[in-house]
């Protein structure tokens, strides 16, 4: 079924999120809805990074519309052929750059992917009777019933106090009657006195047991806030934190919500309460009444009690970000964001009377070059629950800007220190003011810092701070913490590491492939739980090819090429050259195992072992593949169709077994194409980049294009050569030469042509032993080994050749 059709027959809350997702005017739901096959059925990830293409499919795409505003016509939809005509006009903004319309699309998509997961998961969650938290901490089940007996005693406390009132009532009564009666016998006024003296005093002593009951419920809410505030609240701020890097960590409020109503609820019956008996003590009092004395007190304390759990309950659900960012908190200046704000205290007479206004830096630093930002666009909205799913108070700012000042930021402040831009950190603060049954409080909640960029080249190093800031700071107002950068623990580091894949593509990084991170850092070292990383070795050192940079290159290379096959566990990933030797070598020929490239930014590669003719195993790998390659091909495909051809001319492909033993179609065999051989539809890519001869210890191209060779194809030395970090007798390195990048392959752009190969290369093809083997000699002298006269990428022995 189609992925629209599947969203429209969603349960209504989550059509409810896919409205919500569509309330922008970047794809309207009506050119989602009609043009749907169509839009699901295009290549958007490759229109993103392909402007020719994407222009071919801003073209369509408006032909499409025409087509749409002529078949409206025809069934004479007026407003339809209006709304079609005007969203028409409206992707006229993209001419120049339709691979923004792209981008958006696909996020569009993949966004309604996830609505479509988590409506999936509920379902499963629903079938299995499970619940989404199926077991509750021995806090929160305290908690609870903290709660239900606070309820008891405010129902009991409200009984109490209309016993009072009718205590009361009945002195009053009988007070008034005996100073109407004249009664002039004495003894039986005595009586009468003595009597309403009795019920002065238990009219006294219920006062003041109800003072002291009001008094224990006020003491457990002050027991229930703490809890609340200093605890509750303190660790769903620190899930939200973690949740901004990856984290799955459960970040919903509903119970939240339903704690603080609960005691906020309870409060305002405390504070009728007191209400009531003032207006008793209005009606009847006497000297040294308990009320009168008391009474202030307890009021005085309801207000403090109220006004903290208000103040706290207003918070931040949703932390800023950018529709197509890399994630939460980096923010561009000019560049629309959203951020929801929520009060955890529900009174639906508050629905939509309670505004909420945005700003930015209210305690900015005073420090050297410190910018300053103006917040436009839609500043105040009301709180409300329409903009809920689960019908909490919220307003959802979904057009906010930022603008720099252009002054104020350039002085001298009162600090010398100086920030560079992505280690500057700001924070965007919302103000209300809570009113209900005569009492009043001004809230204010902010965001978790926020990065400003101007640029989107800085996304990169942007991000890298958020991951840094909200994986070690405890303060979440503190926006000098790059002035004096904390260094990591190994287990914090390894954790956030693991949770940037696990967010990606719903699998993180194992023991094993941590392990391997830790050595690349540390060196070889029996355990790495004491070890630290600095925020210098994270993003600065070796610039511009810094660890974060090789790490989030592995990262969207698989996001974007390799999501599929990360999940299944099919790529081993993070393992060093020299583990992959001792592996490969004690397996049988054919077997093969796939990791991420240690010098090629973004690069995969795949190792296998053969056996020599003295039945010695002999491991041998390829240069790394690159997106280059992959947004032309799958990987898959290149495992599928990589071969060799022997003497004989028979094809055969190396490629056998998925370590440690399992049949490479078995491993992949799900992924494949229909179409194989001359039908493949990367029949071009195969034969002029995964075909190779291979005669005694040399190997040749099948179909050479040497003025295509990328820099830094060709082969990718395991050890002993050159290239990557060197490994000796199994001992591990941590990797100290700067990461190398490579530039795109020119091939790979569909409208090059193939030019002609030089005369001497078609010689060497015909007949290479004519030649003295030069092209194929090992070069100690060259920083990395590759064939620049070949557009291919070869296997390598692991030793050096003979």
């Amino acid at each position: 079924m189609a992925q629209w059709d599947r969203l429209r027959q969603l349960p209504v809350a989550y059509r409810q999120q896919l409205h919500e997702l569509y309330d922008r005017d970047a794809l309207p739901m009506d050119v989602r809805h009609y043009l749907a096959p169509w839009i699901e059925k295009q290549e958007w990830q490759r229109a993103a990074r392909d402007h020719a293409f994407a222009m071919v499919l801003f073209q369509v795409l408006l032909e499409n519309l025409d087509i749409q505003h002529s078949r409206f016509v025809q069934e004479e939809s007026f407003l339809l052929q209006h709304n079609i005509r005007r969203y028409k006009q409206n992707f006229q903004r993209y001419v120049d750059d339709p691979c923004a319309l792209a981008t958006t699309i696909l996020w569009f998509l993949e966004k309604e992917k996830e609505i479509l997961e988590s409506a999936e998961l509920a379902e499963k969650v629903q079938l299995l009777q499970v619940e989404p938290e199926a077991m509750e901490t021995s806090s929160q089940q305290d908690l609870e019933r903290k709660l239900a007996g606070l309820r008891n005693e405010v129902q009991c406390m409200e009984h109490t106090i209309i016993c009072l009132e009718e205590q009361q009532d009945e002195f009053d009564f009988k007070f008034q009657t005996q100073k109407l009666e004249a009664v002039v016998d004495e003894a039986r006024k005595k009586e009468q006195i003595k009597a309403l003296q009795l019920l002065v005093n238990k009219l006294n002593n219920c006062r003041k047991s109800t003072l002291s009951g009001l008094n224990d419920i006020l003491d457990r809410i002050q027991d229930i806030i703490d809890v609340l505030v200093k605890k509750e609240l303190v660790e769903w701020q620190r899930r939200q934190q973690k949740a901004c890097i990856g984290a799955l960590d459960n970040v919903c409020l509903d119970q939240l919500e339903k704690w603080f109503s609960c005691v906020a609820v309870c409060l305002f019956q405390v504070w009728e309460f007191l209400t009531k008996l003032e207006e008793l003590v209005g009606k009847v009092s006497y000297e040294n009444d308990p009320v009168k004395a008391q009474n202030p007190t307890l009021q005085k304390r309801v207000d403090t009690l109220l006004r903290d759990l208000l103040k706290s309950s207003f918070v931040v659900e949703t932390q800023p970000s950018m529709p197509q960012g890399k994630g939460s908190l980096v923010l561009r200046t000019n560049v629309q964001f959203s951020v929801k704000a929520r009060l955890l205290v529900k009174f639906p007479e508050l629905n939509h009377s309670m505004k909420v206004d945005v700003s930015m830096d209210k305690e900015a630093p005073q420090i050297k070059g410190y910018r300053r930002f103006n917040v436009l666009g839609t500043k105040i909205k009301a709180l409300n629950m329409a903009e809920s799913t689960n019908g909490g108070m919220v307003a959802d700012f979904r057009h906010l800007t930022l603008k720099e000042q252009k002054s104020g930021g350039g002085g001298k402040g009162v600090s010398d220190i100086s920030l560079s831009v992505t280690e500057e950190l700001h924070i965007i603060y919302f103000n209300t003011v809570f009113e209900l049954k005569g009492f009043s409080v001004e809230l204010q909640a902010s965001t978790l810092p926020v990065v400003i960029i101007s640029n989107s080249s800085q996304q990169q190093s942007a991000w890298a701070s958020v991951l840094w800031f909200n994986m070690l700071s405890q303060d979440p107002k503190d926006v000098m913490f790059f002035a004096n950068t904390p260094a990591a623990t190994w287990p914090q580091f390894g954790e956030m590491l693991s949770w940037q894949f696990l967010s990606a593509t719903k699998r993180g990084l194992d023991d094993t492939q941590l392990e391997m991170i830790a050595n690349k850092l540390f060196g070889k070292k029996p355990n790495y739980d004491s070890c630290t990383v600095p925020w210098s070795k994270f993003t600065k050192e070796n610039t511009p090819d810094t660890f974060w940079v090789w790490f989030d290159g592995i990262l969207m290379m698989v996001k974007t090429y390799l999501e599929d096959l990360w999940r299944d566990g099919l790529i081993m990933g993070f393992v060093t050259k020299g583990k992959e030797k001792s592996l490969l070598k004690k397996k049988k020929r054919g077997t093969f195992l796939l990791r991420f490239s240690e010098s090629v930014i973004g690069g995969i590669t795949f190792s296998w072992v053969e056996i020599t003719v003295t039945g010695e195993p002999d491991v041998k790998t390829v240069q790394p593949f690159t997106k280059v390659d992959l947004s032309q091909i799958p990987f898959h495909e290149i495992i599928r169709n990589y071969q060799i051809l022997e003497a004989e001319n028979v094809p055969e492909n190396p490629l056998l077994y998925l370590y440690p033993d399992t049949p490479k179609d078995k491993a992949f065999g799900k992924y494949y194409t229909e179409k194989s051989g001359e039908d493949s539809p990367y029949i071009k890519y195969i034969k002029t980049k995964l075909v190779f001869v291979s005669k005694e210890n040399t190997l040749e191209a099948r179909s050479p294009m040497p003025s295509d060779m990328a820099q830094g194809e060709g082969l990718e030395p395991m050890n002993g050569l050159c290239g990557e970090a060197a490994e000796q007798d199994g001992d591990l390195y941590p990797l100290t030469p700067p990461l190398e990048s490579y530039d795109p392959d020119p091939m790979m752009n569909g409208s090059v042509e193939d030019p002609e190969p030089p005369q001497d290369l078609l010689m060497y093809l015909n007949n290479p032993n004519l030649f003295d083997n030069d092209l194929l000699q090992d070069d100690q002298s060259l920083p990395d080994f590759s064939l620049q006269g070949f557009n291919c990428l070869l296997p390598q022995s692991c030793g050096s050749f003979p």
